[in-house]
C-alpha cells in the first residue's frame, strides 16, 4: 500500500511538471471540462482555421485534483447469492445498515500535443470507496468477510479533432482497473474496463458547442453501447450556461463573478467491480455492477490564482448494486435488459442518503 501512493504520488508528481514545461495557453471525473485547450494559437491569416475546443464561461479545467467524497447513512438489504452449481449461499435476505461510505479521489489530466488542427490529452485517475457497517464487520455484497473497499485505478485519454472553423470530432477512451482487490494482490490487467466515445459537432460561436455520437460505457454499473448529446451554452452576459453531456451528466450554471460559480443539476456514476479478494468468490467469476444517480449543487470558486476549491452536496439515488456472474469469462451483455433475461447471481437494493464531496483543484488558467 505504502509502495503503491508513493507511486501513485510519484506519478502525480510528473503531471506537474509535465504541466510546466508546456505553454498554458496552449493547452476527464470520467468527461473533461475543455477549457483546458484554451487561446489554441491559430492558423496565421490566409491559413486554414480550425475551432476551438472550448467555449466562453465552462467552468475551469482541473489539471490536478484531489478530493474526498462520502455518504449519509443508509440501508442495503441483500439477496442470496447463487452459485455456479446452483447452490445458494448467503441466504439470509438480510437488511444492513451502512453507517458510513467515503473515500478519496484524486487524478491529474495534462496536455500532450496542443496545436491548432489537433489537441490530445491524457490524464490518470485513483478512486477509492470504503463501507463501514453499523455492527462493525465489513458490509460488502455478501456482508461477512470480505473486503470492504472498492478501487479504481485508470487511464484516460481526449483527442480533439477540429476539421474546419466550425466542425469538430471529439474521441474520449479510458481503461479501468476495478475491484476489491488490494495492492499487496492486484487483480490482472485483463479485469480492466474499457469505455469510449466518439462524437461529431459544432461550435457556431464562442459562446455555443454541440455534439452528437455514441459511446461504450459502465456509468450505470452494466456495459451499454448509447447515443449521447453533447451541449455547452453560454449567455450573452456570461451569467448563465450549460453543461450537458447526455445521458451522463447535465448541469445548469450561474456564474457569480470570474471567480465564483454555482452548478446544479445530475450525474450518473458507477462502474463494474470485480469481486476479487476472497478466492471462493474470485472463482465464481462475479462481477458487482454498481450505478447510480447523483442529484446535486456544486460551489466552485478560486482560493488564490489558478487554485480553486470544489464543493458539492446533494441525493444520490440507486440505480444498480446488483452481482452478475461472467459467463466463460465474459460480461453478459443485457442492453437494459432487452437482450438478455438470464438472472442475476445475486440482486440487491439500497436506500438513498446524501453525499458530499470536496476538493482541491489545480486549473487551467
Amino acid at each position: 500500500m505504502k509502495r503503491f501512493y508513493l507511486l501513485l504520488s510519484g506519478a502525480f508528481l510528473m503531471c506537474s511538471l509535465l504541466h510546466a514545461q508546456v505553454d498554458s495557453a496552449e493547452y476527464t471525473d470520467d468527461e473533461e471540462d475543455y477549457s483546458m485547450y484554451d487561446d489554441l494559437d491559430f492558423a496565421e491569416e490566409g491559413a486554414k482555421r480550425y475551432c476551438s475546443p472550448k467555449i466562453e464561461g465552462l467552468s475551469p479545467a482541473k489539471l490536478i485534483y484531489f478530493g474526498y467524497d462520502a455518504m449519509s447513512p443508509y440501508s442495503m438489504s441483500l439477496d442470496s447469492l447463487t452459485t455456479k452449481d446452483g447452490q445458494t449461499t448467503y441466504d439470509s435476505h438480510e437488511e444492513k445498515e451502512i453507517i458510513l461510505t467515503h473515500g478519496i479521489r484524486m487524478g491529474c489530466n495534462i496536455p500532450v500535443i496542443s496545436k491548432n488542427s489537433i489537441v490530445w490529452q491524457m490524464g490518470l485517475n485513483y478512486w477509492e470507496t470504503r463501507f463501514e457497517g453499523a455492527d462493525g464487520r465489513t458490509p460488502n455484497i455478501v456482508m461477512q468477510q470480505h473486503a470492504n473497499t472498492f478501487r479504481t485505478l485508470g487511464i484516460n485519454t481526449t483527442l480533439f479533432k477540429p476539421l474546419d472553423d466550425k466542425q469538430f470530432i471529439l474521441f474520449q477512451g479510458s481503461a479501468d482497473l476495478n475491484g476489491d482487490y488490494t495492492f499487496g494482490d492486484m487483480m490482472s490487467l485483463k479485469y480492466l474496463k474499457y469505455s469510449a466515445a466518439v462524437l461529431w459537432g459544432k461550435r457556431p460561436t464562442e459562446k455555443t458547442q454541440w455534439a452528437v455520437g455514441l459511446a461504450r460505457t459502465y456509468r450505470v454499473g452494466e456495459l451499454n453501447y448509447i447515443p449521447v448529446i453533447m451541449y455547452n451554452w453560454t449567455d450573452i452576459d456570461n451569467k448563465w450556461g450549460a453543461e450537458v453531456l447526455f445521458p451522463a451528466r447535465a448541469k445548469v450554471r450561474r456564474t457569480i463573478n470570474p471567480r465564483n460559480m454555482l452548478l446544479a443539476g445530475f450525474e450518473l456514476q458507477g462502474q463494474s467491480y470485480r469481486l476479487y479478494k476472497d478466492p471462493t468468490l474470485r472463482n465464481e467469476d462475479l462481477e458487482i455492477r454498481r450505478g447510480e444517480i447523483r442529484l446535486g449543487i456544486d460551489y466552485q470558486f478560486s482560493l488564490k490564482n489558478f487554485i480553486w476549491i470544489s464543493a458539492q452536496a446533494g441525493y444520490r439515488i440507486n440505480y444498480r448494486y446488483d452481482v452478475d456472474r461472467l459467463e466463460n469469462g465474459n460480461e453478459i451483455y443485457r442492453a437494459f435488459g432487452l437482450l438478455s433475461d438470464a438472472p442475476y447471481a445475486m440482486e440487491n437494493s439500497l436506500s438513498n442518503p446524501l453525499y458530499f464531496n470536496v476538493s482541491l483543484n489545480l486549473v487551467s488558467p
